[in-house]
């Protein structure tokens, strides 16, 4: 990573270890080439995971709304595209959002998830562009994992007659494991190791 990146990654996790509130975070949108929106805005809207009935049960600490949504915004800068910068960006931010994420995490831009708190993620895993992860039911994802382009991971469904009756069951990618772009993990599935 150059020195320059380095030092604004740096500047960028001073300002959030010190404590993530709403003016922080549009100090650290402002770095990313953002802005737009006040600290106000922020902290009276809602995010759509928080409309969810997982997002009202738990729900999210100030810190871990403000970010979720330094995750999704950061996709909508021309900086989430300079590799240097943004790979270490949401490896950093994906140690803070999730239950667990392992060494090496690499993710492509425009992967979107509900529930940080909800997924593990094991050392040396890849997210190519454009996965989402359902993670309402839990998701845990082992070691040397590869999710390719627009690969969807549910781990809930709705019943037949009501969209309101809902269903949550884990989902588990074993250690070694590749899932090919476009593919669709249902609730409750287990992909085996070196599947």
């Amino acid at each position: 990573m150059s020195d320059h990146f380095a030092a604004k990654l740096r500047r960028i996790e001073e300002i959030i270890d010190a404590g993530l509130d709403a003016a922080a975070t549009v100090r650290v949108l402002e770095m990313l080439g953002g802005g737009g929106i006040s600290a106000a805005d922020l902290e009276h809207g809602i995010l759509y995971s928080e409309t969810l009935p997982k997002g009202r049960e738990p729900g999210f600490s100030p810190e871990q709304r403000h970010l979720h949504f330094l995750w999704d915004a950061f996709d909508k800068l021309p900086l989430c595209l300079l590799v240097p910068f943004s790979i270490p960006f949401r490896r950093m931010l994906a140690g803070r959002l999730f239950a667990r994420r392992g060494e090496a995490f690499v993710c492509e831009e425009n992967v979107r998830f509900n529930f940080g708190q909800f997924l593990g993620v094991g050392c040396n895993v890849f997210f190519n562009r454009g996965v989402f992860l359902g993670t309402k039911g839990g998701l845990e994802i082992g070691e040397a994992v590869a999710l390719a382009e627009d690969v969807r991971v549910f781990t809930h469904g709705h019943s037949e007659a009501s969209h309101m009756e809902r269903s949550y069951a884990k989902v588990v990618i074993e250690d070694h494991a590749k899932i090919y772009a476009g593919a669709v993990i249902m609730p409750g599935v287990r992909v085996g190791r070196e599947a």
